[in-house]
């Protein structure tokens, strides 16, 4: 029998077959993106039901019930994934550095490139949390007090805020956050091929929260009078 050539390609290895969890997990994935694929498509999430989602996804309606009880537990998850990715995000760039101020623009930058590259789901955050329903709406509050924890935690060492009440702190990264949270229609809104545009709009978000951090040093010797 011939030797076999050389170059002849070793047999591929068959993939091994999914897991139960890890289909699940895929199903579950699909129900989410059928979801943002509709919302990118101009569809607010309050309109969207069960059975659109479901054919969005190339599924049967009770599929959807295998991991959602309703449309709002999807939102749920989607709230959750947004807070949990960006507090990441956000707590890593307020790690110590050189300078206060090369601090706040990180942070900004990471803010704003997130919500680039996540317009879908920071369209949903926005709507849902100015209407929509009063579950997600909660869902959300709960989220930006979240971060303005996370933030009041990172700050409270700092030498320019020790000493500010318990209340002062968090009403200052209250401000912070709320200024950030508010700036996603105008980033949602910044041309792609205007760098001049995005630049001007990082300096301004940096210097409204260099603004609000400033104020919170004077406020804080007006708390010792």
């Amino acid at each position: 029998m011939p030797n076999a050539r050389p170059d002849t390609p070793a047999p591929a290895t068959p993939e091994p077959p999914l897991s139960r969890q890890d289909r699940k997990d895929l199903t579950r994935q699909s129900l989410v993106q059928a979801a943002l694929r509709l919302i990118g498509e101009g569809r607010s999430f309050t309109s969207l039901g069960i059975r659109e989602i479901a054919r969005e996804a190339g599924m049967v309606p009770n599929a959807f019930y295998r991991h959602f009880r309703s449309p709002d537990e999807l939102g749920l998850s989607l709230v959750d994934e947004v807070g949990a990715t960006l507090r990441g995000l956000l707590r890593q760039a307020r790690q110590p550095s050189s300078a206060q101020t090369s601090v706040v623009r990180q942070s900004v930058q990471v803010y704003l490139q997130y919500v680039r590259d996540n317009r879908v789901l920071f369209r949903f955050i926005s709507s849902e949390r100015a209407g929509g329903s009063r579950v997600l709406r909660l869902a959300i509050r709960h989220e930006v007090q979240r971060f303005v924890d996370d933030t009041a935690r990172d700050l409270a060492p700092l030498e320019a805020y020790q000493g500010l009440s318990q209340a002062s702190l968090h009403m200052v990264c209250g401000l912070m956050v709320n200024t950030l949270l508010a700036a996603a229609p105008e980033v949602l809104d910044l041309p792609a091929d205007e760098p001049q545009s995005e630049q001007a709009m990082v300096q301004d978000f940096v210097q409204q929260l260099q603004i609000i951090l400033l104020g919170a040093a004077s406020w804080r010797e007006a708390e010792r009078r």
